[in-house]
């Protein structure tokens, strides 16, 4: 059980108030159907006012060298960025409130490439160094001539709320040259949602 504030609908009964010693605290319609548990833990109540989230997709092609590793830039559009934690002068998120997040990358390639042989790959990296504990595992894809190729990248990150920051790096593995990003809404896009507090 817990300590219950409970809400009616009449008169006299509009506030109901019972208690226990759990240190639980729970808040409820008086008939019980509809109850919110607050549980006796530390730590901070989220709600969507304060748990950013956001997503901006590709509006321009980015040029990258082969087996060369190139910040991507292309992510001009934002859909939306309930905290204003994207730097567009930077192309990179910085989330203000610390906790976990759910990060996803995508991107599409254009023409030009060696069959079978070259090979395309995604990044996020945090505070812009890679390692095993910055940096989300990325995949990759294999042209083929049936398709352009494509590398998506998901993982969770921690972020203190300050200083911490996330960006997307690109890559292209072949023989040489230059490869160049494909603008598609439904293939580019980057994408960060908070899934708890610290």
């Amino acid at each position: 059980m817990a300590s219950i504030i409970s809400a009616g609908t009449s008169a006299g009964t509009a506030i109901a108030i019972s208690g226990d010693t759990t240190g639980n605290l729970a808040f409820q319609t008086q008939a019980g159907a509809n109850t919110i548990t607050v549980p006796n833990a530390t730590g901070n109540v989220m709600v969507s006012g304060n748990m950013p989230i956001f997503r901006a997709i590709a509006n321009a092609t980015q040029t990258v060298s082969i087996n060369s590793t190139t910040k991507a830039t292309c992510f001009g559009t934002v859909q939306w960025d309930t905290a204003s934690c994207w730097s567009v002068a930077n192309n990179r998120y910085t989330p203000n409130v610390a906790g976990y997040y759910q990060i996803t990358a995508a991107m599409q390639w254009g023409t030009g490439w060696a069959i079978g042989s070259d090979i395309v790959y995604i990044y996020i990296v945090k505070n812009g160094t890679y390692s095993s504990s910055s940096t989300a595992t990325m995949t990759s894809d294999k042209y083929v001539a049936t398709q352009y190729p494509s590398s998506s990248v998901g993982g969770l990150m921690y972020c203190n709320g300050t200083t911490d920051y996330i960006e997307v790096y690109l890559e292209a593995g072949g023989a040489s040259g230059t490869r160049t990003t494909y603008v598609d809404n439904r293939y580019d896009y980057f994408s960060i949602a908070m899934i708890r507090t610290a």
